[in-house]
């Protein structure tokens, strides 16, 4: 089955909520960065360890593979069932 981004984006990723909490989790990526504990094109991920993405308070973020981050069942409300220790 192919991926239909426009549609997708019309449905999903155009809401104002998920814009912000886009904005959120590209917020923590930077914050990583410039602490450096990531780098550019490390294929690693920055985690929020509760599954809140406007949470970025150091102690809420962790970097892992993005293979790991990526694998969590998530719940109806998006949550995290397993989240990052």
């Amino acid at each position: 089955m192919v991926r239909n981004y426009t549609t997708e984006y019309k449905k999903y990723q155009k809401k104002q909520a998920q814009k912000k909490n886009r904005a959120s989790r590209n917020a923590a990526r930077n914050l990583m960065l410039k602490t450096g504990r990531v780098k550019k094109g490390d294929g690693k991920d920055v985690a929020h360890k509760n599954g809140n993405p406007k949470d970025n308070s150091l102690r809420n973020l962790a970097v892992v593979r993005k293979s790991k981050n990526r694998s969590y069942p998530r719940t109806r409300t998006a949550g995290k069932l397993h989240r990052t220790s």
